[in-house]
């Protein structure tokens, strides 16, 4: 008996570690309503912004078909780095007046008062969109890509005058990557102290790694693309500079697959990379594939945001092979050593702390979440956006709600339904947490047929994460457009 409960406990330890070793490495994903890859950062009027490629399965006659199908952008924004505003797509490639059909890995950057959207039309070249707010709509109304294989610099030429194939022995150079020839996709763009705008780009090799000039008006291209030095690379190019030099950071396989982020430094923007380093092992959660990140800062302080196949798994995708196409968000601190040199970052599941606690005294857009589970958004026609595709048992929260000493007396929301309605309960801590309200919620005669609702609520004081549970029986049960609290 002493065996077998000694054996017993020595189990469930081993059990114990193998859930705390999981749950250290486990990335957080910032957004789980859709699936979303390929983030860029921007900081804007206190705002952190993200743009995201717009992952989805595509569904043919046969069932499901596996590719990367992106046609749009999809954007998200916070300013306490826990809850975010999902402000939908703000780029369609239907907006690209020569006709782009996909839209990969988006580049978003503010310049003459306007902000400037560098996608990839798949790997074939770069386009350019413009809008005059950060959450678009962003058109494209150029006469073709800003860059492509016709670009001088583009392509490496022999005496001939055709595309030279690429060098096989090259460090990191996946087998039989020096026939996929160049990747014209990947942007991104750098505005230095200077006012000059540069645009790095290309992938499937490490010699395929391209800079070129941009004009003053972020859309022409100035001179021809160089070759960097970049050993190892394959893909997802990123540069920033940090004390006066530049980082080149990429998807590389130098070190051991393509979903290491990597990097390379130099005192100038166009020569002299060198210093291969690592920033980021393959994150967990990843099934080992391709990974794509951005490095930025937002209110002083240092992130690293990419991708992983999170969300995929919670929502029980069980073939690899369908996952690949379905990633989500994540984001984490990055940090520098003494000698310039960037620390390796370590996913965490909530390593982001709050920068400040959530106001429930104001009427807040109910596509704010800090995580969800069974539901989405939608546009409303007007420019805004709404909760959908509520179900029973669906939730979001919103984390850090500061609901003071004397708490919160009142909930209010501004709600709709097409069908039988249902009911929202208001819950602090988890979706099973104290009940602190209740909202019923009857047909409205239309998803957007919104009125104002209400209900007393108690004990909900102090800074708690707040759930919004939804209750009711079918899939549509209603539409949330706004709340607050009295």
């Amino acid at each position: 008996m002493i065996r077998i409960l000694i054996k017993k406990k020595r189990v469930f330890i081993t059990f114990l570690l193998l859930l705390i070793t999981i749950s250290a490495l486990a990335d957080y994903p910032i957004f789980t309503q859709r699936y979303t890859a390929d983030p860029w950062g921007l900081e804007y009027n206190g705002r952190l912004y993200l743009y995201c490629s717009a992952d989805f399965l595509q569904t043919g006659p046969n069932g499901p078909e596996p590719g990367y199908y992106m046609k749009s952008i999809t954007c998200i924004s916070t300013d306490d780095m826990k809850n975010w505003t999902d402000h939908g797509e703000v780029f369609d490639v239907k907006d690209s007046k020569w006709g782009a059909h996909l839209s990969w890995a988006p580049c978003v950057v503010r310049r003459n008062n306007k902000f400037y959207l560098y996608y990839g039309n798949g790997d074939r070249g770069i386009g350019v969109a413009v809008s005059d707010s950060p959450t678009g709509p962003f058109v494209d109304s150029n006469k073709g890509p800003g860059v492509d294989h016709g670009t001088p610099g583009v392509l490496l030429l022999d005496d001939d005058n055709k595309p030279k194939m690429n060098n096989a022995e090259a460090p990191g150079a996946l087998r039989g990557s020096e026939a996929w020839g160049m990747w014209c996709f990947d942007p991104s763009v750098l505005i230095d102290d200077d006012g000059q705008a540069y645009m790095y780009f290309g992938g499937a090799h490490p010699d395929n790694a391209r800079v070129i000039k941009l004009k003053e008006n972020m859309v022409e291209t100035d001179g021809g693309a160089v070759k960097v030095n970049t050993p190892g690379f394959f893909e997802a190019s990123y540069v920033h500079k940090y004390r006066g030099k530049y980082y080149y950071s990429y998807a590389g396989h130098y070190f051991s697959s393509p979903a290491n982020i990597e990097y390379v430094v130099s005192n100038r923007p166009m020569e002299g990379f060198d210093s291969p380093s690592l920033i980021m092992s393959n994150p967990p959660v990843n099934d080992g594939m391709n990974n794509h990140h951005s490095i930025f800062q937002f209110k002083g302080e240092w992130y690293i945001a990419y991708h992983n196949r999170q969300v995929a798994r919670d929502n029980k995708v069980a073939e690899r092979r369908y996952r690949e196409y379905m990633r989500n968000v994540a984001i984490d601190r990055l940090y520098y050593n003494a000698d310039g040199t960037i620390r390796q970052v370590i996913p965490t599941v909530d390593g982001v702390p709050q920068l400040k606690n959530f106001d429930p005294y104001k009427w807040t857009s109910a596509t704010v979440m800090a995580h969800a589970h069974g539901v989405n958004t939608e546009a409303d026609g007007k420019g805004g956006r709404y909760l959908s595709d509520v179900k029973d048992s669906s939730w979001i929260v919103i984390k850090g709600v500061d609901f003071g000493m004397h708490g919160a007396k009142r909930f209010m929301a501004k709600v709709a339904s097409d069908g039988k309605g249902g009911k929202i309960e208001i819950r602090l801590g988890d979706p099973d947490g104290v009940m602190v309200g209740s909202l019923e919620i009857n047909n409205t005669g239309g998803k957007q047929n919104w009125v104002e609702k209400s209900c007393l609520v108690s004990n909900a004081v102090g800074v708690r994460d707040l759930y919004l549970v939804f209750r009711g029986q079918g899939d549509h049960l209603l539409t949330l457009s706004s709340w607050q609290f009295d």
